[in-house]
């Protein structure tokens, strides 16, 4: 037996999108010494940020932030290397005497981290060609039928999600369900927090954002991403913001619409997140209408009661 050495529990700071979680995990790094690891299902790609919302590197001030501008705008990211960055990540920050903070809305990478993800069966590269030319409705009643759990959890327009939960009954004979169910989280000490708002200042606050974004140039944004690789067969294409802003910059939209269909969709977005956290008990809701973040800050601090986790250790 080694001696036993303290290891820093995990600060989450969880919830859907604009609920203020980016500000106070930024707030809450600079308070503890801590550095950010991004649970942003959309941060990863390089050059997608205001679309994003991404901190800039002055909103970031000067905390160190992980796994943000770290994938090609036509590259693909999963939650199984989002596991393993986490995983390698966490003994570096913590050698540095840093206090890791996961922060995000990203329920696929999350769930990676927190409930565990199934590694998943190999691809079958004829399986998913064949699958690629039936019309989604068709895959999305499939899966309803083999794996119904799964079909609630995915978007019915979520081409390559169906897909990928098909692949692996076809292949492994169990559904993609079942085997996530078997998974494990990550061995570590989480100390949970999510963020909520009331429901008419969390809308409003989405449709200002999707203005602020107009006003920042995210049509710009998205044309430049076009001519680097953006298309609408690349991952990052499904970005809430990026296909309504190909139509604009189409002709096929208005920017008035473009407000209205993307607060709508983000706000749709914000109730599949909020059912996904609700079902961990493990998370301390704190409501943050009306609070600054300075505020909330000082909440999570003070009710931080969390002991750091003892562990075996050899040196």
């Amino acid at each position: 037996m080694g001696p036993q050495r303290a290891r820093t529990p995990v600060l989450v700071v969880l919830g859907p999108t604009a609920s203020g979680k980016t500000a106070v995990a930024i707030e809450l790094a600079r308070r503890t010494n801590g550095e950010v690891i991004s649970a942003d299902s959309r941060a990863f790609f390089i050059g997608l940020d205001i679309v994003t919302d991404k901190p800039s590197l002055d909103e970031r001030d000067g905390i160190p932030h992980h796994l943000i501008d770290c994938v090609p705008i036509n590259g693909n990211y999963d939650a199984m290397a989002f596991r393993s960055g986490v995983a390698r990540l966490l003994p570096e920050i913590r050698n540095r005497h840093h206090q890791p903070i996961l922060a995000g809305g990203g329920t696929l990478y999350l769930g990676a981290i927190l409930r565990g993800i199934f590694e998943g069966s190999g691809k079958d590269e004829s399986l998913r060609s064949a699958m690629k030319e039936r019309p989604i409705d068709d895959l999305f009643s499939e899966l309803e039928s083999i794996d119904p759990t799964a079909a609630e959890k995915i978007h019915r327009n979520d081409r390559l999600r169906i897909t990928r939960a098909l692949e692996v009954f076809r292949t492994t004979g169990k559904p993609m369900s079942q085997w996530q169910s078997e998974a494990e989280p990550l061995h570590e000490d989480f100390h949970i927090v999510g963020l909520c708002r009331e429901r008419a200042e969390h809308r409003a606050l989405i449709e200002k954002r999707v203005c602020r974004m107009l006003d920042r140039g995210v049509i710009d944004e998205i044309a430049k991403l076009r001519t680097r690789g953006l298309t609408q067969d690349v991952q990052a294409y499904r970005t809430i913001g990026v296909p309504e802003a190909f139509e604009v910059l189409d002709g096929k939209l208005a920017t008035e619409e473009y407000v209205r269909i993307v607060s709508n969709r983000t706000w749709q977005l914000v109730r599949r997140q909020m059912a996904w956290f609700r079902r961990d008990e493990a998370v301390r809701w704190i409501h943050v209408t009306g609070r600054g973040v300075g505020d909330v800050t000082d909440q999570i601090l003070s009710e931080w009661s969390v002991k750091p986790k003892t562990t075996e250790v050899a040196l």
